[in-house]
């Protein structure tokens, strides 16, 4: 059943059973992030935030692409100097930010194109699935600027220091083949299965605490910069929390009593 429902020119937003699937929508362009767009996705963003109802975000593109970065024709237009391009990446980084630290789970599915700033987008998410023609390339130094999006934050902690520089330094083409093997994506799926895969996903976490979920996501964006005392901590502070809750409290009353437990993962097999 949908809830929510909002076809904007650029960015299609849709809430159906507890679950925000937000639609880069510029086929033409492949789904490349001009001002309007950006400004959709901050504020469905806010949306999502305050809406403690919405339980998964699914982020995709349509007519087969991802997103193919930032659109040029509009930043050449722009003609900013050094303080226009500070404030742009200030606004840019207020959404970077909330899509980041957004405590529910959110899947990016990726088709066709993921480059530039639409590769970071991907990467800020906490699944990635894709299909075998997707591609990805961090193409920023292809026109003389850095990776954005929070690229910075998100790619090495996925593959690591040098594999970063790597693909940020070289801006060349990764495969979906070579990006499941590096771990910048969880799966790969056909095409007609890549939506379906990432809506079970999303699913899934309409069954599980939110608590949980949300501690979670906070402790780990802290484990690669904490040492073992305070990530000790962190873990000791975030189960108590949990295990306050009513979701654990329903939870453990269901496995005793070998009722259907609330949350489980879907089947990776389509036809399960």
């Amino acid at each position: 059943m949908t809830e929510t429902s909002s076809g904007a020119a650029l960015l299609q937003f849709e809430v159906v059973n507890q679950v925000a699937t937000l639609t880069l929508n510029s086929p033409s362009k492949r789904n490349a992030m001009e001002p309007a767009m950006r400004d959709e996705l901050a504020s469905h963003l806010r949306t999502i935030r305050d809406d403690n109802s919405i339980r998964a975000v699914i982020i995709t593109g349509a007519g087969g692409h991802f997103c193919s970065g930032g659109d040029l024709r509009n930043i050449a237009s722009a003609n900013l100097d050094n303080a226009g391009w500070l404030r742009r990446m200030q606004t840019l980084h207020q959404w970077v930010y909330d899509l980041i630290t957004l405590d529910r789970p959110v899947i990016a599915a990726v088709d066709g194109a993921a480059a530039g700033a639409g590769f970071s987008l991907a990467m800020a998410a906490d699944f990635v699935l894709a299909t075998p023609r997707a591609w990805f390339n961090m193409s920023f130094l292809k026109v003389g600027l850095v990776p954005d999006v929070g690229a910075f934050y998100s790619l090495p902690r996925i593959v690591g220091v040098q594999r970063a520089k790597e693909i940020m330094l070289s801006a060349r083409d990764v495969s979906a083949q070579e990006a499941l093997r590096l771990g910048l994506v969880m799966e790969l799926h056909e095409p007609e299965q890549l939506l379906p895969r990432a809506q079970a996903m999303a699913n899934s976490f309409v069954g599980a605490s939110p608590a949980a979920v949300a501690l979670i996501k906070r402790s780990l964006q802290d484990a690669l910069g904490g040492g073992l005392t305070s990530l000790l901590a962190t873990e000791a502070n975030a189960q108590s929390l949990a295990a306050g809750t009513t979701a654990h409290q329903e939870a453990v009353q269901r496995f005793l009593t070998k009722q259907p437990l609330s949350f489980v993962w879907p089947s990776h097999d389509p036809q399960a």
